[in-house]
């Protein structure tokens, strides 16, 4: 019995730490947090300095960090959606 309670108990810390899928429809509502300092032509391919999706999650928790209040871990799971389904179109 304590081994079932110990395997449930680990499943749901293990949970805790998947990321929660994307929702690009909520990530251009909250884009327009950011277009407060600037507009999309930073992810044009021209301009871009994002190489890659883990890079553009990175640059998105940087810039979070400045964020008052900071957009929560869903909400940046839906803007890196939104910024990779409409500009960036990396690979999953």
């Amino acid at each position: 019995m304590k081994r079932a309670w110990a395997g449930c108990l680990a499943l749901m810390l293990y949970a805790g730490d998947v990321p929660a899928a994307g929702d690009a429809a909520r990530g251009v509502k909250l884009h327009d947090d950011c277009l407060g300092c600037h507009g999309t032509e930073l992810y044009v391919p021209e301009k871009a300095k994002i190489k890659t999706l883990a890079a553009l999650k990175k640059e998105i928790d940087r810039w979070n960090d400045r964020m008052n209040p900071k957009f929560t871990k869903q909400e940046v799971e839906d803007l890196l959606e939104y910024l990779n389904r409409d500009f960036y179109k990396f690979p999953k």
